[in-house]
Protein backbone atom coordinates (compact mmCIF):
# COMPACT_ATOMS: atom_id res chain seq x y z
CA UNK A 1 0.00 0.00 0.00
CA UNK A 2 1.28 3.44 -0.92
CA UNK A 3 2.03 5.74 1.99
CA UNK A 4 -0.28 8.36 0.47
CA UNK A 5 -3.13 5.88 0.88
CA UNK A 6 -2.37 5.67 4.60
CA UNK A 7 -2.69 9.41 5.14
CA UNK A 8 -5.87 11.47 4.80
CA UNK A 9 -6.23 15.22 4.42
CA UNK A 10 -8.48 16.11 7.33
CA UNK A 11 -8.01 19.87 7.08
CA UNK A 12 -11.57 20.43 5.85
CA UNK A 13 -13.08 18.43 8.70
CA UNK A 14 -10.70 19.62 11.41
CA UNK A 15 -12.21 21.48 14.35
CA UNK A 16 -11.50 25.17 14.30
CA UNK A 17 -9.45 26.69 17.12
CA UNK A 18 -11.28 28.66 19.74
CA UNK A 19 -10.56 32.31 20.38
CA UNK A 20 -7.53 32.55 22.65
CA UNK A 21 -8.06 34.06 26.08
CA UNK A 22 -5.23 35.74 27.92
CA UNK A 23 -4.43 34.30 31.35
CA UNK A 24 -2.57 36.10 34.10
CA UNK A 25 0.56 34.25 35.25
CA UNK A 26 0.21 32.50 38.60
CA UNK A 27 2.54 33.07 41.55
CA UNK A 28 4.24 29.75 40.75
CA UNK A 29 4.71 30.84 37.14
CA UNK A 30 6.20 34.16 38.21
CA UNK A 31 8.65 32.43 40.54
CA UNK A 32 9.67 30.05 37.75
CA UNK A 33 10.38 32.99 35.47
CA UNK A 34 12.54 34.60 38.14
CA UNK A 35 14.47 31.32 38.48
CA UNK A 36 14.92 31.14 34.70
CA UNK A 37 16.41 34.63 34.60
CA UNK A 38 18.66 33.86 37.56
CA UNK A 39 19.99 30.64 36.01
CA UNK A 40 20.62 32.33 32.68
CA UNK A 41 22.58 35.06 34.45
CA UNK A 42 24.46 32.52 36.61
CA UNK A 43 25.71 30.63 33.55
CA UNK A 44 26.56 33.84 31.68
CA UNK A 45 23.67 33.70 29.19
CA UNK A 46 25.46 31.23 26.86
CA UNK A 47 22.54 30.98 24.42
CA UNK A 48 23.43 34.42 23.01
CA UNK A 49 26.21 32.77 21.00
CA UNK A 50 24.20 29.77 19.78
CA UNK A 51 21.05 29.07 17.79
CA UNK A 52 18.33 27.25 19.72
CA UNK A 53 16.18 24.76 17.79
CA UNK A 54 13.18 23.45 19.76
CA UNK A 55 11.31 20.30 18.76
CA UNK A 56 7.84 19.98 20.27
CA UNK A 57 4.74 17.78 19.84
CA UNK A 58 3.31 14.70 21.54
CA UNK A 59 5.40 12.00 19.85
CA UNK A 60 8.70 11.62 18.03
CA UNK A 61 10.34 14.70 19.55
CA UNK A 62 13.49 12.86 20.61
CA UNK A 63 13.81 11.08 17.29
CA UNK A 64 13.47 14.30 15.28
CA UNK A 65 15.94 16.07 17.57
CA UNK A 66 18.54 13.33 17.02
CA UNK A 67 17.93 13.40 13.26
CA UNK A 68 18.49 17.18 13.19
CA UNK A 69 21.59 16.84 15.35
CA UNK A 70 23.10 14.25 13.00
CA UNK A 71 22.21 16.36 9.95
CA UNK A 72 23.99 19.38 11.44
CA UNK A 73 27.03 17.25 12.22
CA UNK A 74 27.03 15.91 8.66
CA UNK A 75 26.94 19.53 7.49
CA UNK A 76 30.11 20.24 9.48
CA UNK A 77 28.38 22.26 12.20
CA UNK A 78 29.19 22.05 15.91
CA UNK A 79 25.89 21.03 17.51
CA UNK A 80 24.65 19.65 20.83
CA UNK A 81 21.40 17.82 21.55
CA UNK A 82 19.22 17.46 24.65
CA UNK A 83 16.46 15.05 23.70
CA UNK A 84 13.83 13.47 25.91
CA UNK A 85 10.15 12.65 25.61
CA UNK A 86 9.86 13.39 29.35
CA UNK A 87 9.62 16.92 30.79
CA UNK A 88 12.92 18.81 30.93
CA UNK A 89 13.81 20.60 34.15
CA UNK A 90 14.87 24.24 34.26
CA UNK A 91 18.27 23.62 35.88
CA UNK A 92 19.01 20.75 33.47
CA UNK A 93 18.32 22.93 30.44
CA UNK A 94 20.51 25.83 31.55
CA UNK A 95 23.35 23.54 32.59
CA UNK A 96 23.17 21.86 29.17
CA UNK A 97 23.29 25.21 27.37
CA UNK A 98 26.38 26.18 29.39
CA UNK A 99 28.15 22.90 28.58
CA UNK A 100 27.22 23.17 24.90
CA UNK A 101 28.66 26.69 24.77
CA UNK A 102 31.89 25.56 26.43
CA UNK A 103 32.16 22.78 23.84
CA UNK A 104 31.96 25.35 21.04
CA UNK A 105 28.49 24.48 19.74
CA UNK A 106 26.88 26.79 17.21
CA UNK A 107 23.51 25.02 17.39
CA UNK A 108 21.63 23.40 20.26
CA UNK A 109 18.72 21.08 19.51
CA UNK A 110 16.33 20.61 22.44
CA UNK A 111 13.01 18.81 22.84
CA UNK A 112 10.30 21.02 24.31
CA UNK A 113 7.52 18.94 25.91
CA UNK A 114 4.23 20.74 26.59
CA UNK A 115 4.70 20.28 30.35
CA UNK A 116 8.04 22.06 30.27
CA UNK A 117 6.62 24.87 28.15
CA UNK A 118 3.70 25.30 30.52
CA UNK A 119 6.15 25.47 33.45
CA UNK A 120 8.17 28.27 31.82
CA UNK A 121 11.31 26.14 31.50
CA UNK A 122 12.17 27.94 28.25
CA UNK A 123 11.25 31.40 29.53
CA UNK A 124 13.45 34.21 28.26
CA UNK A 125 15.43 32.11 25.76
CA UNK A 126 15.77 33.35 22.16
CA UNK A 127 14.27 30.51 20.11
CA UNK A 128 15.73 30.48 16.61
CA UNK A 129 13.50 27.71 15.26
CA UNK A 130 10.45 25.86 16.58
CA UNK A 131 9.29 22.64 14.92
CA UNK A 132 6.22 20.58 15.78
CA UNK A 133 5.72 16.86 15.20
CA UNK A 134 2.04 16.19 15.97
CA UNK A 135 -0.78 16.11 18.49
CA UNK A 136 -1.66 12.51 19.31
CA UNK A 137 -3.31 12.07 22.75
CA UNK A 138 -1.89 8.90 24.30
CA UNK A 139 -4.69 8.33 26.83
CA UNK A 140 -8.07 9.57 28.02
CA UNK A 141 -6.27 11.68 30.61
CA UNK A 142 -4.18 13.45 27.95
CA UNK A 143 -4.82 17.19 27.54
CA UNK A 144 -7.45 18.29 25.02
CA UNK A 145 -6.23 19.77 21.77
CA UNK A 146 -7.28 23.22 23.05
CA UNK A 147 -5.20 22.83 26.23
CA UNK A 148 -2.28 21.36 24.32
CA UNK A 149 -2.35 24.21 21.79
CA UNK A 150 -2.37 26.72 24.65
CA UNK A 151 0.76 25.12 26.15
CA UNK A 152 2.44 25.02 22.73
CA UNK A 153 1.64 28.69 22.14
CA UNK A 154 4.11 29.47 24.94
CA UNK A 155 6.90 28.40 22.59
CA UNK A 156 5.57 30.01 19.44
CA UNK A 157 4.92 33.31 21.21
CA UNK A 158 8.66 33.54 21.82
CA UNK A 159 8.95 34.89 18.26
CA UNK A 160 11.05 32.13 16.66
CA UNK A 161 12.77 33.16 13.46
CA UNK A 162 11.50 30.03 11.69
CA UNK A 163 8.54 27.72 12.36
CA UNK A 164 8.05 24.19 10.98
CA UNK A 165 4.61 22.53 11.20
CA UNK A 166 3.05 19.16 10.33
CA UNK A 167 0.34 19.72 7.73
CA UNK A 168 -0.78 16.08 7.99
CA UNK A 169 -1.78 16.54 11.62
CA UNK A 170 -5.58 16.15 11.85
CA UNK A 171 -5.58 19.13 14.22
CA UNK A 172 -3.45 21.32 11.96
CA UNK A 173 -6.10 24.05 12.11
CA UNK A 174 -5.20 24.64 15.75
CA UNK A 175 -1.52 25.10 15.00
CA UNK A 176 -1.55 26.81 11.60
CA UNK A 177 -1.74 30.19 13.36
CA UNK A 178 1.82 29.67 14.62
CA UNK A 179 4.20 31.46 12.26
CA UNK A 180 7.87 32.38 12.19
CA UNK A 181 9.19 35.94 12.01
CA UNK A 182 10.96 35.31 8.70
CA UNK A 183 9.73 31.93 7.46
CA UNK A 184 7.11 29.23 8.07
CA UNK A 185 7.47 25.79 6.51
CA UNK A 186 5.14 22.79 6.52
CA UNK A 187 5.72 19.12 5.78
CA UNK A 188 3.34 16.31 4.92
CA UNK A 189 1.62 14.43 2.11
CA UNK A 190 -0.64 17.31 1.08
CA UNK A 191 0.13 19.29 -2.07
CA UNK A 192 0.36 22.54 -0.16
CA UNK A 193 3.17 21.24 2.08
CA UNK A 194 6.47 23.05 1.64
CA UNK A 195 8.31 19.74 1.92
CA UNK A 196 6.11 16.97 0.56
CA UNK A 197 6.17 13.26 1.34
CA UNK A 198 5.67 11.58 -2.05
CA UNK A 199 5.89 7.99 -0.89
CA UNK A 200 7.47 5.58 1.57
CA UNK A 201 8.62 2.01 2.00
CA UNK A 202 8.54 0.22 5.33
CA UNK A 203 11.02 -2.58 5.96
CA UNK A 204 11.69 -4.93 8.86
CA UNK A 205 14.93 -3.11 9.63
CA UNK A 206 14.36 0.39 8.36
CA UNK A 207 12.21 3.00 6.68
CA UNK A 208 12.63 4.89 3.43
CA UNK A 209 10.80 8.00 2.19
CA UNK A 210 10.69 10.00 -1.03
CA UNK A 211 10.55 13.75 -0.41
CA UNK A 212 10.21 16.77 -2.67
CA UNK A 213 10.83 20.46 -2.22
CA UNK A 214 9.51 22.31 -5.24
CA UNK A 215 11.12 20.62 -8.24
CA UNK A 216 13.85 19.06 -6.12
CA UNK A 217 13.35 15.41 -5.18
CA UNK A 218 15.42 13.24 -2.86
CA UNK A 219 15.19 10.13 -0.70
CA UNK A 220 15.96 9.59 2.98
CA UNK A 221 16.28 6.35 4.93
CA UNK A 222 16.57 5.39 8.59
CA UNK A 223 17.39 2.30 10.60
CA UNK A 224 14.26 3.05 12.64
CA UNK A 225 11.10 1.21 11.67
CA UNK A 226 7.43 2.11 11.54
CA UNK A 227 5.11 4.43 9.66
CA UNK A 228 5.54 7.40 12.08
CA UNK A 229 9.27 7.46 11.24
CA UNK A 230 8.35 8.75 7.77
CA UNK A 231 6.84 11.87 9.31
CA UNK A 232 9.77 12.26 11.72
CA UNK A 233 12.28 12.14 8.85
CA UNK A 234 10.22 14.70 6.93
CA UNK A 235 10.12 17.01 9.96
CA UNK A 236 13.91 16.82 10.37
CA UNK A 237 14.38 17.38 6.64
CA UNK A 238 12.14 20.46 6.77
CA UNK A 239 14.17 21.86 9.67
CA UNK A 240 17.39 21.25 7.77
CA UNK A 241 15.93 22.76 4.61
CA UNK A 242 15.19 25.95 6.54
CA UNK A 243 18.88 25.96 7.54
CA UNK A 244 19.86 25.67 3.86
CA UNK A 245 21.41 22.22 4.25
CA UNK A 246 21.87 20.32 0.95
CA UNK A 247 19.58 17.36 0.25
CA UNK A 248 22.41 14.81 0.13
CA UNK A 249 23.70 16.01 3.50
CA UNK A 250 20.18 15.71 4.96
CA UNK A 251 20.03 12.10 3.72
CA UNK A 252 23.47 11.35 5.19
CA UNK A 253 22.57 12.84 8.57
CA UNK A 254 19.32 10.90 8.90
CA UNK A 255 21.05 7.67 7.91
CA UNK A 256 23.77 8.30 10.51
CA UNK A 257 21.33 8.08 13.42
CA UNK A 258 21.33 4.42 14.45
CA UNK A 259 20.23 4.15 18.11
CA UNK A 260 20.00 0.93 20.04
CA UNK A 261 16.63 0.36 21.67
CA UNK A 262 15.30 3.91 21.06
CA UNK A 263 11.81 4.22 19.57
Amino acid sequence: MCYNDLMMDNSKNSPQPKTETKKKPSVKSKLQRIRAKALSSYYGNPIRDMKLICITGTSGKATVAHFVHEILRAAGQHAAVLASDSPIKLATLHRFLSEAWKAGSSYVVVTAPADSLENNVFYGLPVYMAAMTDYLPSSLSAPSVEDFAESESTLFKMSPEIVVLNEDDSNFAYFSRFTGRTDTLTYGTTRSSTLRIDGAKLYKKGTEASLSLGSSRFSVASFLTGEPVVSYMACAAAVATALHVANDVIADGIANYNPEGIE
